[in-house]
C-alpha cells in the first residue's frame, strides 16, 4: 500500500503540507490511494521527491522543477549528473566564501578594549577599525569571527603592545633572512611562515595549514595586506605567500 503522507514527510525532512501543495500543483502526485481516499507514496513517487528537493536545495522555482522532471527527453542518469554538477559548483561557492571569511579575520582587529588615548598610543595613525563594518556586515556570525572577538575583547594596552612587538621582531628577523636571500623553501624561511602561523592561532583563531594558504594568497591579492607586507621588506608579501606554501606543504604531505 505505499508510505503514508505523514511517514513521506519524516522520510524527507518536509512538512505534511508542503507534500499537499506539490500534490495540488501536480509535481508530486502520489501513484496510490488508500481505499479510504488517502495519499500513498510508492518507490517511484519518492524518486521523484528525491529530484524535487535536491532542485529546490538548489534554489530552482517549482514550475522549473515540474519542467525539468517531465521533459521527455531527460531520465533519471541525466538528473543525476546535472544536480551532481550543480552541486559541485555550489561546494566550490562554498569553500570560496569559506576563505573570505577566513581572509576577513585578519583584517579585523575586534573588541579592542582601550581607552580612545591608549588606542591612539598603541597603534599611532593606523586605525584598528578600518574593515570593522565591513567584516561585521559580511562575516559577524561566523565562530572565527566570535573567537576572535571573544579573545581580542579581553586584551589590554600591554596586550596589544606585545602583540605589536611580535610583529615588529617578526619582520625584522623576515627582512634580514631575504636580505641574506634566503628562498621561501628554505628551512628558515618556513620556519617564519609557521611562526606566522602561530602568532594568528595565539593572538586571535585557530588557524589550519588550509585557512593559513588561503591568507597567503589574500597577502598579495589584496593590496592592503601586500603593501603592509611590503612595507617591512619589498616583495615580503610574495616571498611570504611561497614560505607559507612550502610550510603546508611540509606539514601536511
Amino acid at each position: 500500500m505505499g508510505y503514508s503522507v505523514g511517514q513521506v514527510a519524516g522520510f524527507a525532512g518536509v512538512t505534511v503540507r508542503t507534500l499537499h501543495h506539490y500534490d495540488d500543483i501536480g509535481l508530486l502526485v502520489p501513484g496510490e490511494r488508500s481505499h479510504a481516499g488517502h495519499r500513498r507514496y510508492g518507490d517511484e513517487d519518492l524518486d521523484r521527491l528525491q529530484q524535487i528537493l535536491f532542485y529546490r536545495e538548489l534554489g530552482f522555482p517549482l514550475d522549473e522543477v515540474a519542467a525539468l522532471l517531465d521533459d521527455p527527453d531527460a531520465d533519471p542518469r541525466a538528473h543525476l549528473r546535472r544536480q551532481h554538477e550543480l552541486l559541485t559548483a555550489r561546494i566550490e561557492k562554498l569553500q570560496k566564501m569559506a576563505a573570505a571569511v577566513e581572509h576577513a579575520m585578519e583584517a579585523r582587529t575586534m573588541g579592542i578594549n582601550l581607552t580612545p588615548e591608549e588606542r591612539f598610543e598603541v597603534f599611532g595613525d593606523k586605525d584598528p577599525e578600518q574593515y570593522a563594518e565591513e567584516a561585521e556586515q559580511r562575516w559577524g556570525g561566523t565562530e572565527a569571527y566570535a573567537e576572535s572577538q571573544r579573545r581580542a575583547a579581553r586584551y589590554t594596552k600591554d596586550d596589544w603592545k606585545r602583540m605589536q612587538d611580535e610583529v615588529r621582531d617578526w619582520g625584522e628577523r623576515y627582512d634580514a633572512l631575504m636580505a641574506a636571500g634566503d628562498p621561501p623553501t628554505s628551512r628558515a624561511a618556513m620556519d617564519l611562515a609557521e611562526e606566522h602561523r602561530q602568532h594568528i592561532c595565539g593572538w586571535f583563531y585557530d588557524c589550519p595549514y588550509e585557512m593559513h594558504l588561503g591568507l597567503a594568497g589574500m597577502y598579495v591579492a589584496d593590496e592592503r595586506f601586500k603593501a603592509f607586507y611590503d612595507s617591512m621588506r619589498p616583495g615580503l608579501a610574495e616571498h611570504l605567500r611561497d614560505a607559507i606554501t612550502a610550510n603546508a606543504a611540509r606539514h601536511t604531505s
